[in-house]
């Protein structure tokens, strides 16, 4: 715990997230506002992006900032806006992503640095100009994945940025500390979105090996990262576990991978056969 306000209710907190016209970022919103907070939506697309703040009473609990994180000069004015519109800024949630699937050597350059752009650069930047709004008991979530605990096949750019979004997050809550504000890291596994199922055929087996999560999962461990200022959770937890153990004993993974990818392509199929999102509490 850095600051006893992060107990408190979210009431009247505001919160800027991103990639929140749908999918976790959309989950995070409505559990924000649920507990009386106003969020900052941001979006690259305006249309879903205003149909999303209009479920969540926009104009009031819910504001619509069209905003594509990949354009680094217009992120970082975002912030001081947010305030211009909001009064103040309490959260940020870096939740906007993109995954360029497939081995490295089949993706664009244009690819590859979209990816580090939105996932890496987009993060960092928007936490640096945020940061001199953010007051003692603020905080700042970056959701990132289980493939930055362990890189994935067909998934080498996109791991390397979910990995060094960790060691940023840790290393700059050491520097915000002393300010009173707390820096975490949520990383889920497969979460039911169409991140995941909207792109079955290129996401490697291996993935479906672990367990599918649910949006509102993912964002109560967000909300909870607000509340208590925790370092890191990792999405289902025994995943985490078995991702670390994995990084950290080659011959271990090597001996458990055959395995996990029977398990995962035999889920993957039946995801695909049944066409539908499967459902995880």
């Amino acid at each position: 715990m850095l600051n006893d306000t992060l107990n408190d209710t979210l009431n009247e907190r505001v919160a800027l997230v991103t990639g929140a016209s749908a999918g976790i970022g959309l989950a995070v919103c409505r559990r924000l506002v649920a507990g009386g907070a106003r969020v900052a939506m941001i979006a690259r697309r305006r249309e879903p992006l205003e149909e999303a703040a209009a479920t969540l009473g926009a104009g009031a609990k819910a504001i619509a900032f069209p905003l594509d994180v990949g354009d680094l000069a217009a992120l970082e004015r975002l912030p001081e806006q947010v305030v211009a519109r909001c009064g103040r800024l309490d959260f940020v949630i870096n939740n906007a992503g993109v995954h360029h699937r497939g081995p490295v050597a089949s993706r664009s350059t244009a690819d590859l640095a979209s990816m580090v752009n939105v996932n890496l650069t987009a993060p960092i930047v928007l936490m640096r100009a945020a940061l001199p709004h953010l007051p003692p008991g603020g905080a700042i979530v970056n959701v990132a994945s289980l493939a930055g605990f362990l890189p994935v096949r067909d998934a080498a750019t996109y791991s390397a940025t979910k990995a060094a979004l960790r060691s940023f997050g840790r290393a700059f809550a050491d520097e915000v500390r002393p300010r009173g504000i707390a820096v975490c890291t949520v990383s889920p596994g497969p979460v039911d979105t169409d991140f995941f199922l909207g792109e079955l055929e290129s996401v490697t087996p291996i993935t479906f090996s672990q367990p599918m999560s649910t949006p509102d999962r993912v964002a109560e461990a967000v909300i909870d990262c607000l509340r208590t200022g925790r370092q890191e959770i990792a999405i289902p937890w025994f995943s985490g576990k078995l991702a670390t153990l994995a990084y950290l004993s080659p011959a271990f993974l090597r001996a458990l991978r055959p395995m996990l990818e029977k398990v995962g392509a035999r889920k993957k199929a039946a995801y695909a056969a049944a066409k539908v999102l499967p459902v995880a509490r």
